[in-house]
Order: C-alpha cells, then sequence, then structure tokens
C-alpha cells in the first residue's frame, strides 16, 4: 500500500481506564489501580448491571462491564459503590476543560464520558512532538484528578483509536503509523478491531477472515458485494486508512430522529404499558419540539419478559407531520393493539418519532384544533424548563405504572 497520498495527523484517543469505578476510588482515597470495587446501577436490584469494575475486580476475579450485581464474589475486599452519573460527567467535563489547554476546542472530539480524540497538528514549538504531548496529558490528568488515563497516538482517528484498544490499556501510551499497521494491527482477531461488532464478525469468519490482515488481503470488490460501503469501510480500515475529519465541531449532527426507552424495573401488564408509553411519547415530543420539529413516521418498540422472551418492533407513518403527545401515544397504542401477542408482560418500552420536518414549514390544520394541541405542548414545555422537569405531569405519571418520576432523579438511567 502506497501511503504518500493519504493524510498524516497527530491524533492522540485519550481512554480513562474503568472512569467511572476510578472516579468512586479516588473519592474514597483509594488507589484506582489497587483497589478492587465495582460500580452497580441499582443496589436494590440482583440484576443490576455492573456498569464499572477496577482494573484489580477484572484481574482477580474476572468481572466485567457485562457481569451482574448477583455475580459480584462474597469477598470483604470488594467495595461495591452505587452509580453516580452526576460525579462522572463532572469529572469528565474538567478533563475536558484541561485537554483544552493542549488545543482548541475544533480539535477535540468527545467521543464518549471517559474517551476523547485530540488532533495535536502544528503544537510541537509549545509543548513537544506528539508522544511528549501525550505524556504531559497523562501525568496532568493523573495528577490534578488521581485517574490512570491510556493513550493511543495514530496518523488518523481510526489508527490513534485501535492502538489505544489493542496496546496502550497495557503500555499506557502506544502509537501507530501507517507503516506499523501490519505488525501492530494485523495479528488480532477482526473482533478486538473497534468498528467490527458480534454479527459482522460471524459474517466474517463464514468467508474464512479471522483476523485484520486476512481482511486487508481479501478481494475488495467482494467486499463491497457482500456488505456495500460497510465492506468497502472495512477493507481501507484494515490497511489503517481513515478519512475522516480531525477537526470541526464534532457535536453537531443530522436529527434523524427522536427516542427514548426504558428496561422496566418489573413486568408491565397490557393495561400498565398504556401509561408508559405515554410518558415516553412525552419526553420523546417535548425533545422534538424543543428542536422545533415535526415527524411523520412513529415507531414502536416492545420487549416482553424472559419467561416468554421474544417482542415486536413496527412502525406507522402518518399524512400529517406531528410533535403533540397525544397525537403519537394514539398512534403507538395502535400499533400496541394490533401486534401485542395479548398475554405476554412487557419489560422493555421504545418509542421513536422520525422522518422530520422543520415545524415551521408545517400548515397546521385549524380545523382539526391542532393550533391548540401544539400550544397545549409549548406551554407544558415552558413551565417544566422554569420550574424543573416534575413541576407539571400527567395524572398518570403518579400512578404505579408511572416513569417519569424515577426517570427524573436518573441521568442516562442510572442514579444521579
Amino acid at each position: 500500500m502506497d501511503y504518500s497520498t493519504y493524510p498524516r495527523n497527530d491524533v492522540l484517543c485519550i481512554d480513562m481506564r474503568s472512569f467511572y469505578a476510578s472516579v468512586e476510588a479516588v473519592k474514597r482515597g483509594l488507589d484506582p489501580m489497587k483497589t478492587m470495587l465495582a460500580v452497580v446501577g441499582d443496589l436494590n436490584r440482583p440484576g443490576s448491571i455492573v456498569l464499572a469494575a477496577s482494573p484489580a475486580l477484572k484481574e482477580k476475579y474476572g468481572i466485567s462491564n457485562v457481569s451482574r450485581y448477583f455475580e459480584l464474589p462474597d469477598d470483604p475486599n470488594i467495595h461495591i459503590v452505587p452509580a453516580r452519573m452526576a460525579d462522572y460527567l463532572h469529572v469528565s467535563l474538567e478533563i475536558t476543560k484541561l485537554i483544552n489547554n493542549y488545543a482548541p476546542k475544533e480539535a477535540i472530539h468527545q467521543y464518549s464520558v471517559d474517551e476523547v480524540w485530540i488532533t495535536v497538528n502544528g503544537l510541537g514549538r509549545l509543548f513537544g512532538n506528539r508522544r511528549e504531548i501525550a505524556e504531559k496529558i497523562k501525568n496532568e490528568i493523573l495528577d490534578n484528578f488521581g485517574l490512570t488515563a491510556s493513550i493511543g497516538i495514530g496518523d488518523n482517528k481510526f489508527l490513534a483509536k485501535v492502538v489505544m484498544d489493542l496496546h496502550a490499556k497495557k503500555e499506557d501510551i502506544a502509537e501507530c503509523k501507517y507503516e506499523d499497521v501490519k505488525a501492530k494491527l494485523w495479528p488480532f482477531p477482526i473482533e478486538k478491531i473497534w468498528g467490527i461488532g458480534s454479527r459482522m464478525k460471524r459474517n466474517l469468519n463464514r468467508m474464512g477472515i479471522i483476523t485484520l490482515g486476512q481482511l486487508a488481503r481479501y478481494d475488495l470488490n467482494q467486499l463491497k458485494k457482500r456488505f456495500g460501503i460497510m465492506g468497502e469501510q472495512l477493507y481501507w480500515h484494515a490497511w489503517g486508512i481513515d478519512l475522516s475529519p480531525v477537526y470541526g465541531d464534532f457535536t453537531k449532527t443530522e436529527q434523524k430522529g427522536f427516542g427514548h426507552g426504558i428496561s422496566l424495573l418489573r413486568d408491565y401488564s397490557k393495561e400498565e404499558v398504556a401509561t408508559c408509553i405515554l410518558d415516553l411519547c412525552e419526553e420523546v415530543c417535548r425533545r422534538a419540539r424543543t428542536a422545533n420539529q415535526v415527524g411523520k413516521t412513529i415507531s414502536l418498540g416492545i420487549s416482553y419478559s424472559s419467561e416468554t422472551g421474544g417482542g415486536f418492533s413496527r412502525s406507522m407513518s402518518i399524512d400529517r407531520p406531528t410533535n403533540g403527545t397525544m397525537d403519537m401515544h394514539e398512534i403507538c397504542m395502535q400499533l400496541f393493539r394490533k401486534f401485542y401477542d395479548g398475554r405476554s408482560n412487557i419489560r422493555h418500552v421504545y418509542v421513536t418519532l422520525g422522518n422530520l420536518y422543520d415545524y415551521g414549514d408545517i400548515q397546521l390544520d385549524l380545523f382539526e384544533n391542532r393550533l391548540k394541541k401544539n400550544n397545549i405542548g409549548f406551554v407544558m414545555d415552558a413551565i417544566r424548563d422554569k420550574y424543573g422537569a416534575t413541576s407539571i405531569l400527567r395524572a398518570s405519571s403518579y400512578t404505579e405504572a408511572g416513569i417519569l418520576l424515577e426517570r427524573s432523579r436518573k441521568i442516562g438511567g442510572h442514579q444521579a
């Protein structure tokens, strides 16, 4: 592969190791790397997921982020703590502010609460070469927050991310140039590579592709024929080539739809689920109204309890776009009555408003009293914005089947 025609940038991918667990350890004056600590989503539920496990807990007992609370060993040396999402978001924001001392905002791409890309092109005179910059940032994070970072360095975002996943977790800082791809990336199984999930792994394995090197040597036309544009992207990634932008406003993306879902804490009957769906529609439509958008396609997803399994996901398009809560709820209930099997309890609900239009482009039908209904929604939104999310709720939200009151106490589905 001739890399001379491809751009070379100085990109760092910074990952906070066992971030939630490390924050909780520091709060308690403990060493994040040596303490056995688990962050659990809900201590009142034995089946609640372990959101984070410290490196020591992972090493000794093999606990991971897919383990459950009841699977934690009965070891008095293990600290089991509830999640505090507000704390993690605050620390994440402060770390981003620290990184902003090294590079402008347009060079920082926040990938998740504990992971960020930073492009450091042209900063050599100020801070040194890209590895020296990585070392400075890593040391500052440790000194200021007591947290250990793993940093990948690459000629593009893909290389920085993958070398961080594969090597920096052990070496603290690892680097991969185009010329290093064959030695540092090709030997690894494809499932270890960022962007390749379990389904893609199975499909590639059926084609005899086990390692990234085998993917790179596979015929490009066959990959495109089998997977379309995704196959082409996989091929170029296998060679370490990524043309995604390294500068810009990474927070602005085109809104394709508004969705909201919940995994229920108990089984819901068909009589109770209507209230749950109404609360979800309320939140989705509030977000759509805030963005001054309306949608023509309404989707409902239902998963049944583990006793029966299964469920359904169906959509319906309407003639006139809406962001009205009751309009959306009515369609969702039509879908529910049509596709619900009539006997199973429900454990997960998801609703989506898609096929969006700008609100100002839609002519309201005065004869159907839509203007009045939309005004009611905007008034309720204004009250909540001024006095809080739970300052005005529908009566059904106060019943046992309502979910808004409980969700208002959480961030990202976990305790704030």
